[in-house]
């Protein structure tokens, strides 16, 4: 089954409603003085044209997660920030991956106007690549030097790659791609350290959901933490990621990896977090001598029993710092990790910054940090 979905040109010719506007006259207030994105037209108060370059075969979450992103931001500034659009070499339309067309596409243009100031190239299928992302190469190579952000979401890294824009740069994809980018661009450094890479003006991302991270992080370097965050609550994100975090979580790793007994264990761990649990308690609940869980953790999880117990620990204490206001104090009462002090130490050591940093970033209640 086939459907369609029009992209319209993002903040152009929309009129906020009352609230929206008196949304837009609050926030207003905490603005800095307006400035105007390269080449803004008279009457555009800092409005970036941001071009998003689709060929056929692109999945359309690539395409539809980042144009959300800016459209939430755009609704929340009450005027058009980043004015949209969707080109292509297959204009007016193209077939994404699994039947959806995208319609409203505009042809890309030989000789521009006007360049934009951010491009966004979605990604497209790799082997083998479509024949049209050989226009859309063309079209990089003759202007990507006046662009002055160029991204690619997933594998629209093969896309810069092909036309030069990666050579010397760092630079990330869907992690089943790492090692055939590597291959097709030696003059890049593929890296497999975060959902998405910024090297200059240059941003890549992983598979995906990656590309509404990294179009988040995009906002907030233009706008600011709070904005930024507004939109991530506005899409009901469990969790607006920074680029530092892996492609697949730890955790997801473990699920995909542990025997039931250890899911078992680690249940039982998690219900009791705020009581003693050492090795013997732990024995017990699963069945076992303190030796042979000891050595069965070892072999199943390369760590102690204690080492797991902490783990959880930790684990639980991150979850309530991103989703609760919970103090400290009581973090520690309910994960068995202690006092505020001495969870602030093992929560440093275990995540690289401390609880109220973490929580400043990632936490449910934002920053209060002025939108710009």
């Amino acid at each position: 089954m086939q459907g369609s979905l029009d992209l319209p040109r993002g903040g152009r010719g929309a009129k906020p409603s009352s609230v929206k506007a008196m949304r837009a006259v609050a926030l207003q207030a905490s603005l800095d003085p307006p400035r105007r994105g390269r080449g803004a037209k008279p009457g555009s108060v800092d409005a970036q044209r941001v071009w998003f370059l689709v060929v056929p075969g692109t999945s359309m979450l690539d395409l539809a997660g980042p144009w959300e992103v800016l459209g939430h931001a755009n609704d929340l500034l009450g005027r058009p920030a980043y004015e949209m659009e969707a080109l292509g070499p297959t204009a007016p339309v193209a077939r994404t991956r699994y039947g959806l067309v995208a319609g409203g596409l505009r042809p890309l243009p030989r000789r521009p106007d006007r360049l934009p100031d951010v491009v966004i190239v979605a990604g497209a299928p790799v082997d083998p690549m479509p024949a049209e992302n050989a226009a859309v190469v063309a079209w990089l190579r003759r202007h990507q030097a006046g662009i002055p952000t160029v991204v690619s979401i997933c594998t629209g890294a093969f896309v810069l790659a092909a036309a030069g824009i990666l050579d010397g740069r760092r630079a990330t994809t869907h992690w089943l791609f790492l090692d055939e980018l590597r291959a097709r661009c030696p003059a890049a450094a593929v890296v497999d350290q975060g959902i998405y890479v910024k090297d200059g003006r240059v941003w890549t991302s992983a598979g995906l959901t990656a590309g509404i991270d990294l179009t988040l992080a995009l906002v907030e370097e233009r706008h600011g933490h709070a904005l930024a965050m507004e939109v991530a609550k506005r899409m009901v994100l469990f969790l607006r990621r920074s680029g530092h975090q892996a492609q697949f979580s730890s955790a997801l790793q473990r699920q995909k990896r542990e025997p039931a007994a250890e899911r078992d264990l680690a249940a039982y761990v998690v219900e009791h977090l705020d009581e003693p649990l050492g090795v013997s308690r732990l024995a017990a609940a699963a069945g076992m001598s303190t030796r042979t869980l000891t050595r069965w953790c070892r072999a199943h999880l390369d760590e102690s029993p204690a080492e797991m117990v902490r783990r959880l620990r930790l684990e639980e204490a991150k979850r309530l710092l991103e989703e609760t206001a919970l103090a400290v104090k009581e973090i520690g009462a309910r994960t068995g990790l202690g006092d505020a002090s001495t969870l602030w130490r093992a929560f440093t050591e275990y995540a690289g910054v401390t609880p109220g940093a973490y929580r400043q970033r990632f936490g449910a209640a934002g920053s209060d940090r002025a939108v710009r």
